[in-house]
């Protein structure tokens, strides 16, 4: 039985294995698609690996084929592969039999056709803008009269040569010259070193930076303007120090350039007239401005002139303005002398009727001598009397108070008052002393101060005196309300709580005494009368 199973197994294919098969397959592709070109469109494309290298598949509407850009070839592209862009690759077919699958290897990748290079160029116009790139508000002004001017063009075109003749035919100035390829794969990256470079000289180095850019190039297709529409060329532009004017291709050829630059040429021949200005003609304006200026500088001096003269035709003359005050100036200066002679009699006449001498001034020194003793001599008699007054009021006042409640007050009081007295007596005797010798000073001074008003003055200090003495009596205490409390011995109660139940107090009164009984907080049992004035006194206690 295994035998029969064996031989029908057996058969004459040859057998392979996977490798075999897949490396034939490999040649098989490769030798018969060498080199192809294939249009399609770009999809699953998520930029470069982290190798460098790019996978993405190429598809139609009804096939899909795996593409892979290895890294060498990835950097030398034209532009950037995007995803849903429609291309032409171009390379040579292989397999990977990793996956079992067959590929292109691209070499080349360009987009397929005008309608394409459009949709690209729409789509990075979009986004640029979209930075903000192509905004009014960070676009700068040109300098009026720039030193330098740099141009970023091809040395051997006609272009340049039309540049140069007319900034020589307007304002003959340097010029600085960047060559570059405006044609090619390598033409925007060229573009936009020159205008880095530009920017980075030193503007006080052996080369100086120029004061405004002018990128220009002739006409040609969108394939030929293409290196313009780069976005390096496009950033470049945007952050440029120096001020830029573009001038590629003719009036209606637009790249992104434009968009970017901080002015627009039709023409590389527009873009020289924009940069620098007609010296004739600033020239022809400077003259016409200075002969304005002479002109208006003239009438302006002439009208001046006119005022002044018109002006010291008003005004007096020297002789009108001071021969007044010089009439006056001399009238003064007689009257002066006449003045003078008059007051020096009128002195000496008074000083004849003074009739002044040692015994007169003696005389008069000795009566006002007698006047000062005479009321010195009384001055203490009115002080004393004054005192005696003040001690008999006091001792009026004394006569209603009980001796032994206000004893020790009135010993105070009677000391203070013999302090007083013997301080006034002590003031007086000063004060005649220094009358005495201000009398001798004043003498001398032939002025003598009246003794009357020094004894208003004693006279208002006793009064003070008095009033004080009054303040610190008790009477003045009973004068305005209050009442003063002794038991039956005389001495004085100062607080509730030395009250006993039913004690006989002495209540004094400013106008008079009154017996009352304490009742230690008991009400009354009969209604007090009224008094006087309608109301009713209660109990005090």
């Amino acid at each position: 039985m295994n035998d029969i199973f064996a031989s029908d197994s057996r058969t004459n294919a040859t057998e392979y294995t996977v490798t075999e098969i897949s490396g034939t397959l490999k040649r098989t592709v490769e030798d018969a698609f060498g080199n192809v070109r294939v249009r399609g469109e770009i999809s699953g494309y998520r930029g470069p690996h982290s190798s460098g290298h790019a996978y993405f598949a190429l598809k139609d509407d009804r096939a899909r084929l795996e593409a892979v850009i290895w890294k060498g070839n990835f950097t030398k592209l034209k532009f950037r592969p995007e995803e849903g862009m429609e291309v032409i690759a171009s390379g040579k077919l292989t397999t990977y039999p990793g996956s079992s699958k067959y590929q292109i290897v691209i070499d080349n990748l360009e987009p397929a056709g005008a309608g394409a290079l459009m949709a690209l160029l729409e789509e990075r116009r979009k986004r640029l803008a979209a930075e903000g790139l192509f905004a009014d508000n960070r676009k700068q002004l040109l300098p009026f009269m720039p030193r330098i001017v740099g141009v970023v063009t091809s040395p051997t075109g006609a272009v340049i040569r039309d540049i140069i003749h007319r900034i020589t035919d307007r304002f003959p100035l340097h010029v600085l010259v960047w060559p570059v390829r405006v044609q090619g794969d390598t033409s925007g990256a060229e573009v936009a070193a020159a205008i880095n470079g530009f920017n980075a000289l030193d503007p006080n180095g052996p080369i100086a930076r120029p004061d405004v850019l002018i990128v220009a190039r002739g006409g040609g297709s969108l394939e030929d303007l293409w290196g313009f529409n780069d976005e390096a060329v496009v950033r470049a532009v945007a952050a440029s120090d120096i001020p830029v004017i573009s001038a590629v291709g003719h009036e209606t050829d637009w790249t992104l350039i434009d968009h970017v630059a901080d002015v627009r040429a039709p023409t590389p021949t527009g873009a020289a007239e924009m940069a620098v200005p007609v010296k004739a003609e600033l020239e022809a304006t400077v003259a016409g401005l200075a002969a304005r200026l002479r002109g208006a500088v003239s009438r302006h001096n002439t009208r001046k002139r006119q005022a002044l003269n018109a002006t010291s035709r008003a005004l007096p003359s020297p002789d009108q303005l001071l021969g007044t005050r010089r009439q006056r100036f001399d009238e003064a200066a007689s009257r002066l002398t006449r003045a003078l002679t008059t007051n020096i009699e009128a002195k000496q006449l008074r000083l004849r009727g003074l009739r002044l001498s040692p015994a007169v001034l003696k005389r008069r020194i000795e009566d006002a001598r007698r006047r000062v003793e005479r009321d010195g001599d009384r001055l203490p008699v009115v002080f004393r009397s004054l005192v005696q007054g003040a001690r008999g009021r006091l001792d009026r006042h004394a006569s209603r108070v009980s001796p032994l409640a206000l004893s020790r007050r009135l010993d105070t009081h009677g000391q203070t008052l013999r302090v007083l007295e013997r301080r006034i007596d002590a003031i007086m005797d000063v004060n005649i002393e220094r009358r005495d010798a201000r009398l001798h000073r004043a003498a001398l001074r032939l002025r003598l101060e009246p003794i009357e008003e020094k004894l208003r003055a004693r006279r208002r200090r006793l009064d003070q005196a008095e009033r004080l003495l009054k303040s610190v009596s008790y009477q003045s205490i009973l004068d305005r309300g209050f009442a003063l409390v002794t038991d039956e011995a005389g001495t004085l109660v100062r607080r509730a709580a030395d009250i006993a139940r039913n004690a006989a107090l002495l209540l004094e009164f400013a106008d008079g005494k009154v017996d009352v009984i304490a009742t230690k907080g008991e009400a009354p049992k009969s209604k007090p009368a009224p008094n006087k004035s309608g109301g009713t006194q209660g109990s005090l206690f």
